[in-house]
């Protein structure tokens, strides 16, 4: 194995020491506990700086969509002779694999639930209530964390394919601090990208080890139990096969999952959406997507200042963009990756639409469902919720249509093979980044960064559940989303130094 980088050494060595502490009982370090720490730092972020994050990811769309209009449109992920390496067919089911995922599946139908009970400024049970649901659940899934991932993503691809620099975040910013990215300031970025990686992946695996174990029990009932016991067992297991998916390499584990989780998610989708009110959920999907549009201004830019309780908007819309800055270094180099040789214009309304409108649709298929059962059925959805835990929401709304048990086992084998491929995904990015960008890290580098990413899941569930993983994601994402501000005003000098080709010229 090559010499490793300094930033190979400093991110392992803090995330090692970050997983010693969580492991440190309360009795020992009753006040300087992680959950405690963490919990503090958080409720100082999400009050002095909520508004950061909702401003930021509002700046990354109205970026996003001008560069479509723009000249630097035109400009080439790549040389200008360069053509894509992929279809449009193949290159918008890898989008829709990048976009599916673990949160997806969780959430499809416990987020719309969420906000029909509580949603922001209305009373809930109601008619408004659902279509108040629908909207932030398409809102929280569509153009704001694409947009996000359309920056990060743009920004690798372009100075990679076009400009031949490595494949790391601190790279990008060359064109602002020149030749102090080779040094400590480089060291520095590309750290902050790995441990927002790490803890944005982390919670997603959290998440996932939550509802395998919530729907283990909810089919066996009585037999398994959903405990934290069951969600370590089952990081435990999940990791020793995602591991060992990393060691083939990308074109095989990675790839020959994501294509069977495609087909499952779709099988899933398809199913409920004819066995279910079909005519119900495609008005919905309709209705919901105008709704969306005309209020996104609005939703993108709104708090509540002089109510004082932004207890809805930390726990939702800011958790969410935290989130998914997070998640950008993963993402965006996976996007990055197969997008070289597309133009900047193609590229940004490919990221931008494909995830967005199927995101929608699922939404639509598994969200709309639930309200429906809850709503003209009767069916108590919540209170199973209430009573058995969010995770359980997917599986209630399959027992109410045939093969509900059947479903509910693809199900779980889906959010299985979504935990490996994302967690494998995540060990080959979080090696190209601290083996300055190399595009085969060596299988060493990713074991290391596998244990890690299953280690730190598991100390966050053991020390805090879901609200450790959710804090440590908006901790993590606060330093990342100042670097990608950064990115953008790289991309836009970086731009006006461009010679651009008309479309005409190439013909």
């Amino acid at each position: 194995m090559k010499r490793l980088t300094p930033v190979f050494t400093v991110s392992v060595v803090i995330t090692a020491l970050f997983i010693v502490w969580g492991l440190i009982p309360k009795s020992i370090l009753p006040t300087a506990n992680l959950d405690d720490v963490t919990k503090n730092i958080q409720g100082f972020i999400l009050q002095k700086f909520g508004w950061f994050y909702l401003l930021s990811a509002s700046v990354f769309l109205i970026f996003a969509i001008v560069l479509i209009f723009t000249k630097y449109g035109n400009i080439r992920l790549g040389k200008d002779t360069d053509e894509p390496e992929f279809g449009y067919m193949s290159w918008f089911a890898m989008l829709f694999s990048a976009g599916m995922g673990i949160g997806l599946v969780f959430w499809g139908v416990a987020e719309p639930m969420y906000h029909y009970y509580a949603p922001p400024f209305l009373e809930g049970q109601t008619p408004d209530a659902a279509r108040a649901a629908m909207r932030y659940s398409f809102f929280h899934w569509g153009l704001h964390p694409w947009a996000i991932y359309t920056v990060i993503a743009l920004a690798l691809a372009y100075f990679q394919f076009r400009k031949g620099a490595p494949g790391v975040i601190s790279s990008i910013l060359r064109p602002i601090f020149g030749d102090r990215v080779d040094g400590s300031l480089g060291i520095i970025v590309d750290f902050v990208a790995v441990f927002a990686t790490v803890f944005g992946v982390a919670t997603s695996l959290g998440l996932g080890a939550i509802q395998i174990s919530g729907g283990l029990s909810y089919i066996f009932d009585g037999i398994i139990s959903n405990s934290i016991g069951t969600q370590l067992v089952i990081v435990a297991i999940v990791t020793v096969l995602f591991m060992l998916s990393a060691q083939t390499g990308l074109n095989k584990g990675i790839k020959y999952l994501s294509n069977l989780n495609i087909i499952l998610a779709i099988s899933l989708l398809v199913f409920l959406l004819f066995v279910g009110p079909t005519n119900f959920i495609m008005d919905l999907f309709t209705t919901t997507i105008g709704s969306y549009l005309q209020n996104l201004p609005s939703m993108s830019f709104r708090l509540s200042p002089f109510d004082q309780d932004l207890t809805w908007f930390q726990d939702w819309t800011i958790f969410y963009w935290a989130w998914w800055i997070a998640w950008a270094p993963f993402v965006g180099t996976f996007i990055a990756r197969i997008s070289k040789g597309r133009t900047i214009r193609e590229f940004t309304i490919g990221v931008l639409a494909v995830p967005t409108i199927f995101g929608a649709l699922w939404f639509s298929v598994f969200g709309g469902t639930g309200i429906y059962l809850e709503f003209f059925q009767g069916f108590p959805l919540m209170e199973t919720m209430n009573n058995q835990g969010m995770e359980v929401a997917l599986f209630a709304v399959f027992d109410n249509f045939p093969l509900g048990t059947v479903l509910s086992m693809i199900a779980v084998f889906l959010i299985s093979t979504f935990f490996i491929t994302s967690a494998d995904s995540a060990t080959f990015v979080l090696g190209m980044q601290t083996t300055n960008g190399s595009l085969n890290p060596p299988n060493r580098v990713k074991f290391v960064w596998g244990i890690i990413q299953s280690s730190s899941a598991a100390i966050l569930l053991w020390t805090g559940g879901l609200e450790a993983l959710q804090r440590a994601s908006i901790i993590a994402a606060l330093p990342f989303t100042i670097i990608m501000l950064l990115i953008v005003v790289s991309l836009i000098k970086s731009f006006k130094e461009e010679k651009i080709i008309p479309h005409r010229a190439k013909n």
